[in-house]
């Protein structure tokens, strides 16, 4: 399924529903469970954290009759962030091309990181497709784009093997990493990464089966149409099991929580010379099978 969550327009009905997109048309399932005097969890959050059962009924609607009010064409309405997760676990230099990008621009280490390099962002970073990215003058002048495969946790993982791994994954959206470069405070990254709108999340959560391979998934990044990052999730250094068990090992993964898996090389940082994000500018960030999560850069000064 991919499963979104929209609103209309309509002043009869402001608030956020949670949808199914299905060739380029959104499912109402609130509304279609009305229809059929069941009931279904209200949001994609409250989805994910009421298990298989839930999720199985919400395709069940899907199979059954759909009445034209609770169809509505893509077009007509406006996607909002899936979800707000509990926790974003960002990783950093995940991309063995991206280490020796980052070590020439951003002075990290050229060395591969031997366990996956981890940091946080705030609920508050998250913002939806179409939502502007916060450009704030006053605090950096280095602002950079960021490709990552998101993974949405389904199940409570604390101490998950590599093995189990998958079994805890709900399924898989996109992250926009945006970081203000000249915001690392003594190498930390929490306010680079951690303002208000720096996780474009999007523009669906497409449910675990149906992406058997994560770890096969072409992405990239375009600038104003120019093609900025281009890769395969196949690259990461960590793969989406290793990272789960990695995190998981101290760390306990609820239901609904999101890894940004890392950037692949392409970012502004690494430009020669430098590029940065400017208001006005125009970023997309795509993932094979799940879309491209489209945000407008504005000043927020």
């Amino acid at each position: 399924m991919r499963l979104l969550t929209f609103t209309t327009g309509s002043p009869v009905d402001p608030a956020p529903r949670l949808g199914a997109e299905r060739a380029g048309l959104v499912h109402d399932l609130a509304a279609l469970a009305d229809h059929a005097g069941v009931r279904i969890p209200p949001d994609l959050l409250s989805l994910v954290q009421a298990g298989p059962a839930a999720l199985d009924a919400a395709r069940a609607l899907l199979d059954g009759a759909l009445p034209g009010h609770a169809v509505h064409r893509l077009e007509d309405v406006r996607l909002c962030a899936p979800h707000r997760p509990g926790k974003i676990i960002g990783v950093g230099l995940n991309y063995v091309e991206h280490v020796a990008e980052s070590s020439r621009s951003l002075d990290t280490d050229k060395e591969l990181p031997s366990r996956p390099v981890l940091f946080s962002k705030p609920a508050t970073a998250v913002t939806g497709p179409g939502a502007p990215i916060l450009h704030n003058g006053d605090l950096t002048a280095q602002l950079d784009w960021e490709c990552e495969l998101a993974v949405v946790i389904g199940r409570t993982a604390f101490r998950v093997s590599e093995d189990e791994a998958y079994e805890h994954v709900f399924g898989y959206g996109i992250v926009n990493d945006i970081s203000a470069r000249d915001q690392r405070r003594s190498g930390q990254w929490f306010f680079s990464k951690g303002q208000d709108s720096y996780a474009p999340f999007g523009p669906v959560v497409v449910t675990a089966d149906e992406i058997p391979d994560p770890m096969a998934l072409d992405l990239d990044l375009r600038v104003n149409g120019v093609t900025k990052q281009k890769s395969n999730t196949r690259h990461m250094l960590f793969p989406i099991a290793r990272l789960i068990a990695d995190i998981s090992s101290g760390v306990t993964l609820e239901p609904g929580d999101v890894i940004a898996t890392g950037s692949p090389s392409g970012v502004g940082a690494g430009m020669v010379p430098p590029e940065f994000l400017v208001p006005g500018d125009t970023v997309e960030a795509t993932v094979e099978r799940i879309g491209t999560l489209t945000n407008p850069v504005v000043d927020a000064r």
